[in-house]
């Protein structure tokens, strides 16, 4: 059977296929990466590149995405920039507790608070419809996002998954921005931490550069449905993903009890 990059172009095909959709699905709320990183593990990518490779083609797909965002919504550098701060910080933060504490207890809080997220963006069907942010002075907005930014950015670098889902959930909850808005915003402080990721999987030599740029292609090609469908997309695309991490974290405590 042909191969391409070392797999069989069934497999190949198959990652493919899974790429894009996480493509469509980070677009929109962030979290491929739940679809992504057991696709590269379970097709064979030696485990040491996972990580790396995925890293690779999310950063592609997340620069189309946010470049899409910031020239379709004429999003704010100004107002990036705290919360970007705020989120680099955190998560560096993050990643040193990481190093000291067992990260195991946040998935008795995801437990809790998944569901909270889920009910926000589905039971009140107003959420994020609007953009109200206005009604805060430019300083109570920076400072409310930098309440949100830091602590979801320390989470990113102590734990991880779901972090652009929290970050747009977030940011439209407390900031009170339309979830369009809030998701470009998020895959701008996403974006930042992955290239820091990225640059230093290269470094170490972790990645499978031509199909992490393959995939990259494919991530590209799935990140065009966010801004064509909008807000109504992006809703149940959050409360899709905070279901799947809900099921993931609630496997990972109890899957190996029963």
């Amino acid at each position: 059977m042909t191969e391409l990059f070392g797999f069989s172009t069934l497999h190949f095909a198959v990652l493919g296929v899974l790429v894009f959709l996480a493509g469509v699905v980070d677009s929109l709320a962030g979290g491929g990466g739940i679809i992504t990183l057991p696709a590269y593990a379970a097709l064979g990518l030696p485990l040491p590149l996972v990580l790396g490779t995925n890293k690779c083609s999310s950063t592609i797909g997340t620069v189309v995405s946010v470049l899409r965002y910031f020239g379709t919504l004429k999003l704010s550098l100004r107002a990036l920039a705290p919360m970007a701060l705020a989120a680099l910080v955190g998560s560096a933060i993050g990643a040193g507790a990481a190093m000291l504490l067992d990260p195991g207890f946040i998935r008795w809080a995801l437990l809790l608070m998944l569901p909270f997220v889920m009910y926000s963006v589905l039971v009140k069907h107003h959420f994020g419809l609007s953009d109200l942010s206005g009604g805060f002075t430019r300083k109570e907005l920076g400072r409310r996002s930098v309440a949100v930014a830091f602590p979801i950015g320390a989470y990113d670098g102590f734990f991880g998954p779901g972090t652009g889902t929290f970050l747009a959930f977030g940011l439209s909850r407390f900031c009170r921005y339309d979830l369009l808005q809030a998701t470009g915003y998020a895959k701008a402080l996403n974006l930042a931490s992955n290239a820091a990721a990225l640059a230093a999987f290269l470094y170490a030599g972790r990645v499978h550069i031509p199909l992490g740029a393959a995939m990259g292609v494919m991530s590209v090609a799935g990140s065009h449905l966010g801004l064509r469908r909008g807000t109504a997309a992006i809703r149940p695309a959050i409360a899709f993903i905070s279901g799947l991490l809900l099921l993931k974290t609630a496997y990972d405590l109890f899957g190996g009890r029963f």
